[in-house]
């Protein structure tokens, strides 16, 4: 018998040799001036955040992902061969590292990997003179997986198997980017269940109903190439960017996940190239997916323009990695907020009591319902996975760092240690935020060393207060940030406190809803009313706090609460529950 090991091999040493000269560390040049996520090594998360990481781990290491499992054929996958492998590594890698848990079977997993492998060392079909998008996004999630896992682990082994999915998958199709449809005439659309499929054949092209999924394997081919570049890579990296830059999102009804996906890779690509033409095309296409794509509560419809479809956590996952990197490329206080936002009302929402992910409906106009809805209780396919990512890199979103400089943008339970130069800094932050309005950090290890701390004002806030040692500082803002420089000492202590505001809200899509309609918030949380009868909020009435996070009407019998929730059992059953969000 043939050992796969040897064909990976075979396969991907000339492109080994290659990757020297391109590697990730010499293109790093503009970096050092960008706030960094801090290492997970350094970040202790408690509270809710810690509960949600753990519970998704659970649920990753059920019998359903398990080694034995894990491994589907095509007709198992429906065609998207390495999407389940590939997002089971990838939640499970960044789960174990933001719960500091070893995972029970990641390792077994990644030792099978080569035996899956075909012929020509990746996963699938092999299909001669013609491409199947539906795997170049699965392989695209094996490549992330894998890129996730070396850069935690350092293993060495599966470096050949990198090489090979993105040189004799990706590479080898080059001479086909350029004829992938993006036009809309060739496309069918309107079609398609929660797992996209494939729906017609154009230009070599077997095409998914996920229209663009392409890219989300191009995200990938370039987390590949951060580690073993290629010239040969760059150039299909540079086509399928091209095509995809062209693409109208919305005349040709792209998939959400998939766009929001690709737009991650070109932040990637602008870290690795330094070219930050990419970032402003980034943005460009955020503003696109603000007005059209994200739902009444900042989940996302599953196609642009298909506003009688459902959510799919995977895409709320993006929207949200997505804002906060924006945020972290260019300060823009707007992208924290849009990222908070998604994450209490989107990501939070669609957890699942068992700790895996599940899709909700798209309030509005479209399905002529003001209420969120379950529409599956759990995407074990692919969301409950995408999911650990989400949770995952909300607790490493907690802190950034640049030099000495410290920027908490998000306030979560938590604690973190920081070796500098032989010196350490340490701190501790207490925190139930946003359910109440003060955040406390102690200051539990220094030498005295001068750091500057930076404090996001969330944007529905107001009455901010910060003190350090009891002492109240006068705050400066800048960008939706303050500053306290300080040589801090241990037991140092610095108090935030501030209100939340009531806030009544226009509605998000303007094609979707009716301009007298509107949203209520509580600080970042959105409320919601249980009442079982569809009620009308009038501009004259009055929000009146009763308790916690409880409102009522005034004179009338309307209470409402947040859509957040902390994985309640109830919202699962989408025959029984349901929350007006519209008024």
């Amino acid at each position: 018998m043939i050992n796969l090991k040897n064909i990976i091999l075979l396969h991907v040493l000339p492109f080994l040799m290659l990757a020297t000269s391109y590697s990730y560390s010499n293109k790093t040049e503009g970096r050092d001036s960008l706030p960094q996520p801090i290492d997970y090594e350094s970040l202790s998360i408690g509270g809710e955040l810690e509960t949600r990481v753990n519970k998704n781990m659970d649920r990753l290491e059920e019998e359903k992902y398990q080694p034995q499992n894990v491994f589907l054929t095509e007709e198992e996958s429906g065609n998207w061969p390495g999407d389940t492998e590939g997002r089971t590594i990838l939640g499970l890698v960044l789960d174990a590292r933001a719960a500091h848990r070893e995972p029970k079977y990641l390792e077994r997993i990644i030792d099978l990997i080569p035996q899956k492998l075909n012929e020509k060392g990746y996963m699938g079909l092999i299909y001669e003179g013609k491409m199947n998008e539906q795997q170049l996004s699965g392989n695209g999630w094996i490549l992330r997986g894998l890129c996730e896992y070396y850069e935690w682990k350092k293993d060495e082994k599966v470096l050949p198997i990198i090489s090979s999915i993105a040189n004799n998958l990706f590479v080898e199709g080059k001479s086909l980017y350029s004829s992938y449809s993006i036009d809309p005439k060739q496309r069918i659309t309107d079609v398609g269940a929660e797992s996209g499929t494939i729906q017609n054949e154009e230009n070599n092209w077997m095409l998914s109903s996920d229209i663009g999924c392409v890219f989300i394997g191009m995200d990938g081919l370039i987390h590949a190439y951060k580690l073993v570049g290629t010239p040969q890579m760059k150039e299909v990296i540079d086509e399928m960017i091209n095509i995809f830059l062209k693409m109208d999102l919305i005349v040709i009804k792209a998939q959400t996940h998939a766009s929001l996906t690709a737009c991650r890779g070109l932040i990637r690509y602008a870290e690795i190239t330094g070219e930050n033409k990419y970032i402003e095309e980034v943005e460009q296409r955020w503003k696109i997916y603000k007005a059209d794509g994200m739902t009444e509560n900042h989940e996302n419809y599953n196609w642009f323009g298909r506003y009688d479809t459902w959510t799919e956590p995977c895409a709320i996952v993006d929207s949200y990695l997505l804002a906060v990197q924006l945020w972290q490329h260019t300060g823009n206080p707007e992208y924290r907020d849009d990222a908070e936002l998604i994450y209490y009302n989107g990501i939070c929402h669609t957890q699942r009591y068992n700790g895996g992910f599940g899709c909700d409906n798209c309030p509005g106009n479209a399905i002529k319902n003001v209420c969120l809805k379950v529409s599956a209780d759990e995407a074990h396919w692919c969301c409950t996975m995408r999911g650990g990512e989400g949770v995952s890199k909300a607790s490493q979103y907690s802190y950034f760092v640049n030099k000495d400089t410290i920027i908490i943008p998000f306030y979560h339970k938590s604690s973190i240690l920081l070796p500098d130069t032989g010196k350490t800094f340490s701190l501790k932050q207490e925190t139930s935020y946003p359910f109440n309005n003060r955040v406390s950090i102690t200051i539990t290890e220094s030498d005295g060393i001068e750091k500057c701390l930076k404090f996001a004002i969330p944007k529905r806030t107001s009455d901010f207060v910060l003190s350090f040692n009891e002492e109240v500082i006068d705050m400066k803002p800048d960008r939706g940030l303050i500053s306290l420089v300080r040589k801090f000492k241990k037991d140092d202590r610095i108090e935030l406190e501030f209100k939340q505001k009531i806030s009544v809200s226009s509605t998000i899509s303007k094609v979707n809803t009716n301009e007298d309609q509107r949203h209520i918030y509580y600080g970042p949380l959105m409320l919601g009313s249980e009442n079982g009868d569809i009620v009308k909020l009038d501009e004259e009435d009055e929000i009146i706090p009763v308790e916690g996070t409880t409102f009522s009407i005034k004179n009338k019998n309307i209470t409402l609460t947040p859509i957040y929730h902390l994985m309640d059992a109830k919202v699962w059953d989408k025959n029984s529950y349901r929350k007006q969000i519209i008024f």
